[in-house]
Protein backbone atom coordinates (compact mmCIF):
# COMPACT_ATOMS: atom_id res chain seq x y z
CA UNK A 1 0.00 0.00 0.00
CA UNK A 2 0.93 3.02 -0.95
CA UNK A 3 2.69 5.24 1.70
CA UNK A 4 0.35 8.10 2.86
CA UNK A 5 1.39 11.80 4.24
CA UNK A 6 -1.08 11.83 7.06
CA UNK A 7 -2.35 15.19 7.09
CA UNK A 8 -12.93 20.69 9.55
CA UNK A 9 -17.18 21.67 8.95
CA UNK A 10 -19.20 21.45 12.10
CA UNK A 11 -22.42 19.06 10.68
CA UNK A 12 -22.92 17.68 14.00
CA UNK A 13 -24.46 20.85 15.56
CA UNK A 14 -26.37 21.70 12.80
CA UNK A 15 -28.10 25.24 12.84
CA UNK A 16 -31.06 27.37 10.67
CA UNK A 17 -29.22 30.05 8.45
CA UNK A 18 -30.33 30.74 5.08
CA UNK A 19 -28.49 28.15 1.83
CA UNK A 20 -26.28 30.71 0.76
CA UNK A 21 -24.97 31.77 3.63
CA UNK A 22 -24.12 28.22 4.53
CA UNK A 23 -22.58 27.26 1.11
CA UNK A 24 -20.63 30.41 1.95
CA UNK A 25 -19.26 28.94 5.50
CA UNK A 26 -18.69 25.76 3.75
CA UNK A 27 -16.41 26.95 1.49
CA UNK A 28 -14.69 29.23 4.01
CA UNK A 29 -14.58 26.23 6.40
CA UNK A 30 -11.38 24.43 3.77
CA UNK A 31 -9.38 27.96 3.60
CA UNK A 32 -6.89 28.87 5.51
CA UNK A 33 -9.08 31.47 6.93
CA UNK A 34 -10.44 28.98 9.36
CA UNK A 35 -6.97 28.60 11.39
CA UNK A 36 -7.25 31.43 13.86
CA UNK A 37 -10.76 30.92 14.06
CA UNK A 38 -10.58 26.85 14.89
CA UNK A 39 -7.27 28.50 17.51
CA UNK A 40 -9.91 31.23 18.91
CA UNK A 41 -12.77 28.67 19.22
CA UNK A 42 -10.11 26.75 21.70
CA UNK A 43 -9.50 28.67 24.26
CA UNK A 44 -12.43 28.86 26.89
CA UNK A 45 -11.87 25.47 28.21
CA UNK A 46 -11.78 24.15 32.03
CA UNK A 47 -9.88 21.21 33.03
CA UNK A 48 -13.56 19.78 34.03
CA UNK A 49 -14.48 19.49 30.36
CA UNK A 50 -14.52 16.08 28.32
CA UNK A 51 -14.74 16.02 24.40
CA UNK A 52 -16.74 13.98 22.22
CA UNK A 53 -14.79 13.86 19.16
CA UNK A 54 -16.11 12.42 15.39
CA UNK A 55 -15.15 12.92 11.69
CA UNK A 56 -17.83 14.42 10.36
CA UNK A 57 -21.42 11.89 9.26
CA UNK A 58 -19.83 9.69 12.28
CA UNK A 59 -22.75 9.41 14.74
CA UNK A 60 -22.31 12.19 16.95
CA UNK A 61 -25.29 13.51 16.41
CA UNK A 62 -27.56 10.29 17.49
CA UNK A 63 -24.62 9.75 20.47
CA UNK A 64 -25.06 13.67 22.05
CA UNK A 65 -28.95 13.01 22.01
CA UNK A 66 -28.72 9.60 23.50
CA UNK A 67 -26.19 11.60 26.41
CA UNK A 68 -28.09 14.81 26.33
CA UNK A 69 -30.86 12.03 27.76
CA UNK A 70 -29.07 10.16 30.19
CA UNK A 71 -27.18 12.68 31.80
CA UNK A 72 -30.13 15.44 32.25
CA UNK A 73 -32.81 13.26 32.28
CA UNK A 74 -35.11 15.56 29.87
CA UNK A 75 -35.81 14.48 26.06
CA UNK A 76 -33.37 15.46 23.53
CA UNK A 77 -33.91 17.74 20.18
CA UNK A 78 -32.17 19.77 18.53
CA UNK A 79 -32.30 23.16 20.15
CA UNK A 80 -32.02 22.04 23.12
CA UNK A 81 -29.05 19.29 22.94
CA UNK A 82 -26.84 21.79 21.07
CA UNK A 83 -27.97 24.59 24.00
CA UNK A 84 -26.10 21.91 26.83
CA UNK A 85 -23.86 19.76 24.83
CA UNK A 86 -22.14 22.64 22.70
CA UNK A 87 -19.63 21.84 20.07
CA UNK A 88 -16.52 23.71 19.51
CA UNK A 89 -17.98 26.40 18.12
CA UNK A 90 -20.61 27.66 20.51
CA UNK A 91 -19.16 27.56 23.55
CA UNK A 92 -20.98 30.58 24.79
CA UNK A 93 -23.43 27.63 25.47
CA UNK A 94 -22.83 25.01 27.45
CA UNK A 95 -24.10 23.39 30.89
CA UNK A 96 -22.77 21.59 33.09
CA UNK A 97 -23.15 18.23 33.06
CA UNK A 98 -20.28 16.41 34.24
CA UNK A 99 -19.12 15.67 37.79
CA UNK A 100 -17.20 18.87 39.13
CA UNK A 101 -18.82 21.05 36.89
CA UNK A 102 -17.67 19.89 33.73
CA UNK A 103 -19.01 19.98 30.11
CA UNK A 104 -19.36 18.05 27.46
CA UNK A 105 -17.95 19.59 24.16
CA UNK A 106 -18.51 18.23 20.42
CA UNK A 107 -15.59 18.80 18.24
CA UNK A 108 -14.63 17.24 14.49
CA UNK A 109 -11.25 18.71 14.96
CA UNK A 110 -7.97 16.24 14.51
CA UNK A 111 -6.57 16.03 18.03
CA UNK A 112 -5.41 19.11 19.58
CA UNK A 113 -3.72 19.56 22.96
CA UNK A 114 -6.24 21.33 24.29
CA UNK A 115 -8.35 18.14 24.11
CA UNK A 116 -7.27 16.32 27.71
CA UNK A 117 -9.83 13.76 28.25
CA UNK A 118 -12.03 12.72 25.41
CA UNK A 119 -14.33 10.02 23.91
CA UNK A 120 -13.37 9.49 20.08
CA UNK A 121 -16.27 8.14 18.23
CA UNK A 122 -15.15 6.08 14.54
CA UNK A 123 -17.15 5.13 11.46
CA UNK A 124 -15.76 2.91 8.69
CA UNK A 125 -14.80 5.92 6.26
CA UNK A 126 -16.95 3.50 3.26
CA UNK A 127 -19.62 4.38 5.04
CA UNK A 128 -18.72 7.84 6.33
CA UNK A 129 -18.06 9.06 2.43
CA UNK A 130 -21.33 7.50 1.55
CA UNK A 131 -23.20 10.15 4.12
CA UNK A 132 -21.41 12.98 3.60
CA UNK A 133 -22.18 12.76 -0.14
CA UNK A 134 -25.94 12.68 0.00
CA UNK A 135 -25.50 15.51 2.74
CA UNK A 136 -23.41 17.78 0.51
CA UNK A 137 -25.23 17.06 -2.42
CA UNK A 138 -28.43 18.26 -0.62
CA UNK A 139 -27.11 21.10 0.43
CA UNK A 140 -25.29 21.96 -2.74
CA UNK A 141 -21.69 21.96 -1.34
CA UNK A 142 -20.73 19.56 -4.02
CA UNK A 143 -21.35 20.23 -7.99
CA UNK A 144 -19.95 17.32 -9.39
CA UNK A 145 -20.30 13.76 -10.06
CA UNK A 146 -20.29 10.71 -7.16
CA UNK A 147 -16.33 9.39 -8.94
CA UNK A 148 -15.06 12.91 -8.19
CA UNK A 149 -16.45 13.00 -5.08
CA UNK A 150 -14.57 9.58 -4.13
CA UNK A 151 -11.33 11.35 -5.23
CA UNK A 152 -12.07 14.53 -3.50
CA UNK A 153 -12.88 12.68 -0.18
CA UNK A 154 -9.93 10.75 0.06
CA UNK A 155 -8.06 13.84 0.04
CA UNK A 156 -9.57 15.36 2.70
CA UNK A 157 -10.85 17.89 0.34
CA UNK A 158 -14.83 17.93 1.03
CA UNK A 159 -14.51 19.55 3.89
CA UNK A 160 -12.85 21.63 6.56
CA UNK A 161 -12.02 18.57 8.70
CA UNK A 162 -9.02 17.23 6.32
CA UNK A 163 -8.91 13.43 5.09
CA UNK A 164 -10.87 10.35 7.29
CA UNK A 165 -7.74 8.73 7.54
CA UNK A 166 -5.46 11.93 9.07
CA UNK A 167 -8.39 12.74 11.67
CA UNK A 168 -8.47 9.14 12.89
CA UNK A 169 -4.90 8.67 13.24
CA UNK A 170 -4.37 12.19 15.13
CA UNK A 171 -6.44 10.92 18.03
CA UNK A 172 -4.87 6.92 17.72
CA UNK A 173 -1.04 8.32 17.94
CA UNK A 174 -2.20 11.48 20.76
CA UNK A 175 -0.66 12.22 24.01
CA UNK A 176 -3.95 10.45 25.67
CA UNK A 177 -3.98 7.14 23.49
CA UNK A 178 -3.71 4.22 25.04
CA UNK A 179 -4.28 6.11 28.51
CA UNK A 180 -7.36 6.35 31.25
CA UNK A 181 -8.13 10.02 29.24
CA UNK A 182 -9.05 8.34 25.62
CA UNK A 183 -12.31 6.10 24.86
CA UNK A 184 -12.37 5.02 21.09
CA UNK A 185 -15.42 3.49 20.10
CA UNK A 186 -16.73 2.34 16.69
CA UNK A 187 -19.73 3.45 15.35
CA UNK A 188 -20.65 -0.14 14.76
CA UNK A 189 -20.34 -1.35 18.04
CA UNK A 190 -22.96 1.55 19.47
CA UNK A 191 -25.29 0.43 16.72
CA UNK A 192 -25.39 -3.31 17.70
CA UNK A 193 -25.27 -2.29 21.14
CA UNK A 194 -26.21 0.78 22.10
CA UNK A 195 -27.13 0.42 25.90
CA UNK A 196 -23.90 -2.04 26.98
CA UNK A 197 -21.61 0.85 24.87
CA UNK A 198 -23.35 4.34 26.32
CA UNK A 199 -23.21 2.30 29.79
CA UNK A 200 -19.07 2.04 29.07
CA UNK A 201 -19.23 5.63 28.08
CA UNK A 202 -21.16 6.87 31.53
CA UNK A 203 -18.67 4.90 33.30
CA UNK A 204 -15.81 6.75 31.40
CA UNK A 205 -17.76 9.99 31.85
CA UNK A 206 -17.37 9.36 35.97
CA UNK A 207 -21.68 9.22 35.64
CA UNK A 208 -23.22 6.64 37.64
CA UNK A 209 -27.01 6.25 36.12
CA UNK A 210 -29.60 3.34 36.22
CA UNK A 211 -29.92 1.33 33.49
CA UNK A 212 -32.91 1.70 32.66
CA UNK A 213 -32.42 5.26 32.21
CA UNK A 214 -30.07 4.13 29.76
CA UNK A 215 -32.11 1.97 27.77
CA UNK A 216 -35.23 4.59 27.90
CA UNK A 217 -32.92 7.26 26.23
CA UNK A 218 -31.68 4.75 23.35
CA UNK A 219 -35.38 3.78 22.78
CA UNK A 220 -36.21 7.42 22.46
CA UNK A 221 -33.74 8.49 20.14
CA UNK A 222 -34.04 5.63 17.62
CA UNK A 223 -33.00 7.13 13.78
CA UNK A 224 -36.71 7.35 13.16
CA UNK A 225 -37.64 9.41 16.04
CA UNK A 226 -34.32 11.34 15.46
CA UNK A 227 -35.99 12.01 11.92
CA UNK A 228 -39.27 12.85 13.09
CA UNK A 229 -37.77 15.51 15.90
CA UNK A 230 -36.02 16.99 12.79
CA UNK A 231 -38.86 17.30 11.00
CA UNK A 232 -40.93 19.17 13.81
CA UNK A 233 -37.60 21.26 14.52
CA UNK A 234 -38.28 24.89 13.97
CA UNK A 235 -34.11 25.10 13.61
CA UNK A 236 -34.02 22.96 10.89
CA UNK A 237 -35.39 24.16 7.30
CA UNK A 238 -37.74 22.87 4.82
CA UNK A 239 -36.67 20.82 2.17
CA UNK A 240 -34.38 17.75 1.45
CA UNK A 241 -31.38 18.44 2.88
CA UNK A 242 -31.89 16.40 6.11
CA UNK A 243 -29.76 15.79 8.59
CA UNK A 244 -30.07 12.60 10.19
CA UNK A 245 -30.06 9.89 7.92
CA UNK A 246 -29.44 6.27 7.54
CA UNK A 247 -26.85 5.38 10.14
CA UNK A 248 -26.14 2.27 7.82
CA UNK A 249 -23.08 -0.35 8.88
CA UNK A 250 -21.36 -1.50 5.83
CA UNK A 251 -24.00 0.11 3.60
CA UNK A 252 -21.41 0.99 0.99
CA UNK A 253 -21.04 -3.34 0.05
CA UNK A 254 -22.79 -3.12 -3.69
CA UNK A 255 -22.50 1.35 -3.94
CA UNK A 256 -18.76 1.61 -4.46
CA UNK A 257 -17.10 0.05 -6.99
CA UNK A 258 -13.90 -1.89 -6.78
CA UNK A 259 -11.71 1.05 -8.34
CA UNK A 260 -13.21 3.06 -5.73
CA UNK A 261 -12.44 0.78 -3.07
CA UNK A 262 -8.95 0.91 -3.94
CA UNK A 263 -8.98 4.84 -3.77
CA UNK A 264 -10.14 4.75 -0.21
CA UNK A 265 -8.50 2.43 1.12
CA UNK A 266 -4.75 3.29 -0.26
CA UNK A 267 -5.09 7.18 1.42
CA UNK A 268 -7.18 5.02 4.61
CA UNK A 269 -6.49 1.78 4.51
CA UNK A 270 -3.91 1.87 7.42
CA UNK A 271 -6.35 3.55 9.78
CA UNK A 272 -9.21 1.17 8.67
CA UNK A 273 -6.99 -1.68 10.01
CA UNK A 274 -6.12 0.18 13.23
CA UNK A 275 -9.74 0.31 13.79
CA UNK A 276 -10.44 -3.40 12.82
CA UNK A 277 -12.85 -2.66 9.56
CA UNK A 278 -12.18 -4.74 7.00
CA UNK A 279 -10.29 -4.19 3.72
CA UNK A 280 -11.45 -5.83 0.60
CA UNK A 281 -8.25 -4.36 -1.83
CA UNK A 282 -5.12 -5.46 0.30
CA UNK A 283 -2.30 -4.46 -2.03
CA UNK A 284 -3.46 -3.70 -5.10
CA UNK A 285 -2.93 -0.92 -7.52
CA UNK A 286 -4.78 2.13 -8.29
CA UNK A 287 -5.63 2.32 -11.94
CA UNK A 288 -9.45 4.25 -12.82
CA UNK A 289 -8.80 6.71 -15.47
CA UNK A 290 -9.94 9.68 -13.51
CA UNK A 291 -8.08 8.85 -10.38
CA UNK A 292 -4.61 11.09 -11.15
CA UNK A 293 -4.20 11.44 -7.42
CA UNK A 294 -0.69 11.77 -5.96
CA UNK A 295 -0.24 10.02 -2.85
CA UNK A 296 3.01 11.88 -0.85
Amino acid sequence: MAKIELMERDSSFPRSPGLSYKRLRNHLSKTKARVPVVWFRHRAFRSEDIFLGAYPRSGSTWSRFILFQILTGQEAGFDTVNKTLPGVTSLRHGIPVLPHGGRLIGTHEAYRGEYKKAIYLVRDARDVLLSEYAYVKSLGYFESDFEEFVIEFARGKVNGFGPWHRNVLSWLDSPIADTPNLMVVRFEDLRRNPEEMFTRITDFLDVRVDRQLIRQAVADNSLDKMREKENQSPQMPPGKDRFIRSGSVQGWRGKLTHNQLLLVEQYAGAALARMGYPLDTAAEEVSPPRCAVKAV
